[in-house]
């Protein structure tokens, strides 16, 4: 039998295509896997060898005659098919060959690969990594306002020379501009924060505590002063009211204290409020600390709400409460300190005065357990050069008395109450304090203004004055009081308000008040000899200042 050869160059083929197509296959599958996009862009003309490939592999034979002899067949076919089938293979291996390497160098080179270049993969990350941090904070930003993010200067350089660098779109940049914005914004609200907490430091900010608060000058102050309005502080009695009673200047509101050798702190309603939280701040003695009294209730009140304070008064004991703090500003009638017949808080217009030098216990109960005490007697004091000392008790029925001199009186006085300080106070929880004389201004001849009727009508204090003002000051019953405060055992602070006091003539009610409960006609106002008051305050006013003392030694020691 005849057998039929196979062509020899079938398995050369079938090793060179089989080859190509494994390796063409796998790049393929490590490119779809890697870009789908990808795979398609550059698998085109491989597909096309391959379905050329494939087709040589399955080039269907011609029919032999059976007419021709099998040894004819066979060497006419090996002598006419040789060349023809060699140069279709070398074509094919050479065509191969070729869309390989294009294949390899396409996946290298190719610019949106996933596999770049090292330095180009390394700038590709960094600008991508830039870009997405500041689109995700600028998302952030716009979505939440309250979530502060801020840039250096340093930083929004860099982000403009990488956006420079590496163009985003038209919405990225939309976000980093809003983002900006958004950040102007919120610096300038940092500043405006960071500016009202500067002010607060400053207004906390204390003098040293060698600093002579009481020697000073009086300055012209009308941005600062008053520290609060007369029309706004409700609890204010008709007898400090001066403009609603009808004065016609307000000069006397805008002078403000300043010490020579250091700065008084700004009034602060809410700091002192919290350094009263839970604490009872009372004023005991005369008119004149209840002067003082109403302008501390005008210093607190000025922060509280409506229907969070409240005034109480029950006999010689008056109650201002700031409910929110648990707080009180209290004012105790006594204007000795010691027993008198003048302690009736409503009858006590007494031209004949008595006291009980030794007796403080009726009045010291009231005292007890209050966490800041300021004291003062003097102007009940001045009516007469002697005073009269009961023999024996009110409770029993005793009218007799003795007359001493006011001084030797006034250190009875005094005595008795340092010994009740020292005996009932603990100073680990109350602070006290003592306020020296408020003056009286009765001769304008005192200040060198010979034309002038009392304090009516002076609308500045004395300036420009280095020697004290001779006013009429009982200056033994100061030295004395500061004596006696200084022996102490339990410290007492002395507020020294006398000789600034002296200088503001301007200062008191005149015939802007009411006497014996009742406004001054017209009839009476125009007689200010007669009529004016020259001893108390107009508010807000002078008691201001000394409220300022108090301010400041409070917060200083709490």
């Amino acid at each position: 039998m005849h057998q039929i050869h196979k062509p020899l160059f079938k398995p050369s083929l079938h090793v060179c295509c089989c080859s190509y197509i494994s390796s063409s296959f796998f790049l393929s599958l490590s490119s779809f896997q890697r870009s789908p996009t990808l795979f398609l862009l550059h698998r085109l003309p491989l597909s096309l060898s391959l379905s050329l490939s494939l087709s040589l592999m399955q080039i269907p034979r011609r029919k032999t005659p059976f007419s021709a002899s099998p040894e004819a067949f066979t060497m006419k076919r090996r002598k006419n098919n040789n060349l023809p089938i060699f140069v279709v293979v070398f074509s094919v291996f050479l065509f191969g060959i070729f869309m390989y390497n294009e294949d390899v160098k396409s996946i290298a080179e190719f610019p949106f690969s996933s596999t770049p270049k090292a330095q180009e993969l390394q700038e590709l990350q960094e600008t991508k990594q830039s870009s997405s941090d500041s689109v995700s904070k600028q998302s952030d930003s716009v979505s939440e306002i309250q979530n502060r993010v801020s840039l250096s200067a340093t930083t929004r350089t860099q982000l403009e020379e990488t956006q420079l660098e590496n163009p985003v779109s038209e919405e990225t940049q939309e976000l980093v501009e809003l983002k900006t914005i958004m950040e102007e914004k919120e610096e300038d609200l940092d500043k405006k924060i960071e500016v009202n907490e500067e002010d607060d430091t400053e207004e906390i900010e204390l003098p040293p505590e060698d600093c002579d608060l009481f020697n000073g000058d009086w300055v012209f102050d009308p941005v600062t002063h008053p520290l609060y309005k007369e029309d706004e502080c409700e609890f204010l009695t008709a007898q400090v009211t001066c403009m609603r009673n009808g004065r016609k200047d307000s000069l006397y509101q805008h002078w403000r204290w300043q010490p020579r050798d250091c700065n008084l702190p700004k009034f602060n309603a809410r700091l002192l409020l919290e350094k009263l939280r839970n604490k009872r701040l009372m004023f005991v003695g005369d008119s004149l600390n209840r002067n003082q009294w109403e302008s501390m209730i005008c210093f607190a009140q000025s922060v509280i709400p409506p229907g969070r304070k409240s005034l109480v008064k029950n006999g010689s004991l008056s109650v201002f409460t700031i409910k929110d703090y648990n707080a009180t500003v209290e004012f105790y009638w006594a204007p000795f300190l010691v027993e008198s017949n003048s302690d009736d808080p409503l009858m006590h217009s007494i031209q004949n005065r008595i006291i009980m030098p030794k007796s403080i216990k009726k009045h010291g109960k009231n005292w007890k357990g209050v966490d800041y005490l300021v004291f003062n007697t003097y102007i009940w004091w001045m009516n007469t050069f002697n005073m009269k000392i009961l023999r024996g008790s009110f409770d029993q029925g005793a009218t007799e008395y003795d007359e001493i001199d006011r001084p030797l009186a006034y250190r009875k006085v005094l005595t008795t109450w340092a010994k009740w300080v020292d005996k009932n106070i603990d100073p680990n929880r109350t602070t006290v304090f003592f306020t020296s004389m408020s003056p009286l201004h009765i001769k304008s001849l005192d200040w060198d203004n010979p034309d002038g009727i009392k304090c009516a009508k002076e609308t500045t204090p004395v300036l420009n004055r280095t020697t004290p003002l001779e006013v009429g000051t009982d200056r033994r019953l100061f030295v004395i009081s500061s004596d006696i405060t200084k022996a102490m055992k339990v410290p007492v602070y002395f507020l020294n308000i006398t000789t600034l006091s002296e200088f503001r003539k301007d200062a008191h009610t005149s015939v802007h008040t009411i006497r014996q409960g009742k406004m001054l006609t017209p009839e009476q106002q125009a007689d200010p000899e007669t009529y004016a008051d020259c001893i108390h305050w107009c508010l807000p006013g002078l008691p201001d200042t000394w409220n300022e003392f108090l301010y400041t030694r409070i917060i200083s020691r709490s």
